[in-house]
């Protein structure tokens, strides 16, 4: 009894926190907001168009009741995905808590909530511009690293 009522308590502070916070620390990427993080990783990285770096971590835990091989990974053990984006500076952009170990980083993404607002028009990318000193006109990307679908907005190596 103890156990539910303070996991109830704690999974409801957590949403709480998260609806106060996150619009003043993390709020949704606008074209405007894209443009400047696109700015920052020119100054930065010397690399133009580039809205976000995207990627995932596997972090470990028990084998939850029932689950079966959900959350059991390559790696051989069981672990959540935890998936960020972060900008020139590594601030957070977006992030997602909680994929299956047993998926992919590509896969988690696809299952996210940042691919359906992308998708979705929710979140928009700015159109493609100029890259500097050039007269090629270039889309704006996340880049990512192998494990994740080349796609309109995904540079991969």
């Amino acid at each position: 009894m103890v156990a539910s009522t303070v996991g109830a308590i704690v999974s409801e502070t957590i949403d709480v926190l998260w609806e106060e916070l996150q619009p003043l620390h993390m709020p949704v990427p606008t074209r405007e907001s894209f443009r400047s993080i696109a700015d920052d990783f020119s100054k930065i990285w010397n690399f133009p168009n580039c809205i976000g770096a995207l990627g995932g971590k596997h972090v470990r835990i028990r084998c939850p009741k029932f689950s079966g091989s959900m959350f059991y990974n390559y790696k051989q053990y069981f672990s959540v995905v935890l998936q960020a984006l972060v900008d020139a500076n590594y601030r957070f952009i977006a992030i997602d808590v909680g994929g299956y170990g047993k998926q992919s980083d590509g896969g988690t993404f696809q299952a996210s909530n940042l691919y359906r607002a992308i998708l979705g028009g929710k979140i928009q990318i700015p159109e493609p511009r100029t890259l500097p000193e050039t007269n090629v006109v270039a889309p704006f990307v996340c880049v990512a690293d192998e494990a994740y679908p080349l796609m309109d907005f995904l540079l991969k190596p």
